[in-house]
């Protein structure tokens, strides 16, 4: 089969970052699902670990999390797909990734595709969607379908035109919360105003008093998705009593957790790849992405993909990847097929 991986963890503008290669077609097996890959989607957990890590590897790395496809053939023990279903899944750390022509996913964790949205738009959404739904709803511990009490409550979202940003700013404000979110130029505050957003600040200026121009002492959640280290002091002075925060994995210094002592609030991390990284609640994982799949369908939640390469190949990932590392994408960026 076709894929697209590395054996040097080398700079993206290096053609060698991310090459053509020919791999065994792999055999399903238990709960595994083998999907024909359609489109894949970059996040920065692909850049990262693509340029994590020095000398050359003993075998080519595939990596990818983020896709949409077709069953080409299941498990023994699979019971919610069948082989021609198109679905749309993150994947597993653990596993060889998306940029191969066909992948092993574990059913639990995958979900059926938006029947609305093109195979590029469906590529855009899993683990964005799978990163807000958690942090939202298992971290923060936000109620689901409780509009009324959600109404009196407001979330403030660090980097809110980022991937999963632009989802969580969608998902706070269909649950019915105020919704606070930062953008530093005048296209990505346009942006999360569009996607849900009430209020916009600016994370390049301090944000406790533009939190305090735009009417509020404090807010009952923070959700930060950049730059941890640099927001946590800040993040610590607006949140209210009793409030709850979460933040992806992206600090480097270590947090004080001290500084929330006095005012009780709780602190939590997420990361997407840990139910499958352990093992544990697999299936909660296919069920949001299902719950993603109706909104998106109804046109509740709209699809954060802006930008389309093809066809599906090293040179084109590789431009992708620079995208994402420019620090400068609004929304998502998508390679699709055919395999070339």
């Amino acid at each position: 089969m076709k894929a697209i991986g590395f054996t040097q963890h080398l700079p993206i503008t290096d053609e060698h970052s991310l090459e053509n290669i020919t791999l065994p077609t792999p055999t399903p097996e238990g709960h595994d699902l083998l999907i024909n890959v359609h489109a894949v989607s970059v996040n920065p957990v692909d850049t990262g670990t693509r340029g994590a890590g020095h000398g050359r590897l003993a075998h080519p790395k595939v990596i990818g999390w983020d896709a949409v496809g077709t069953v080409a053939g299941i498990g023994r023990d699979v019971t919610r797909f069948k082989i021609g279903d198109r679905v749309f899944y993150a994947g597993s750390y653990k596993r060889s990734g998306s940029d191969a022509e066909y992948q092993l996913v574990d059913e639990r964790i995958v979900g059926h595709a938006p029947a609305s949205l093109s195979d590029p738009q469906a590529a855009a959404m899993p683990l964005t969607s799978l990163t807000a739904w958690e942090a939202l709803f298992e971290k923060l511990h936000i109620p689901l379908h409780d509009r009324a009490t959600n109404a009196e409550h407001t979330i403030l979202i660090i980097n809110g035109s980022g991937g999963v940003g632009s989802v969580a700013t969608q998902l706070a404000h269909w649950a019915g919360l105020q919704v606070l979110a930062t953008a530093s130029r005048p296209d990505s505050q346009k942006w999360i105003k569009d996607h849900g957003a009430d209020f916009v600040l600016n994370h390049r200026q301090p944000l406790p008093p533009q939190l305090k121009a735009a009417g509020f002492k404090n807010v009952d959640y923070i959700l930060n998705l950049s730059h941890l280290d640099d927001h946590w002091n800040e993040i610590a002075e607006m949140i209210r009593p009793d409030g709850w925060v979460a933040a992806i994995t992206e600090n480097r210094r270590g947090i004080d957790l001290q500084k929330l002592t006095e005012k009780r609030a709780t602190f939590a991390w997420e990361w997407m790849f840990s139910k499958s990284w352990y093992g544990y609640d697999l299936a909660s994982q296919g069920h949001i992405l299902d719950q993603m799949a109706k909104l998106l369908d109804e046109g509740t939640i709209q699809c954060t993909l802006t930008k389309t390469l093809q066809p599906l190949n090293a040179k084109n990932l590789r431009q992708a990847h620079a995208l994402v590392e420019s620090g400068h994408m609004i929304g998502k960026v998508v390679v699709d097929g055919p395999w070339a």
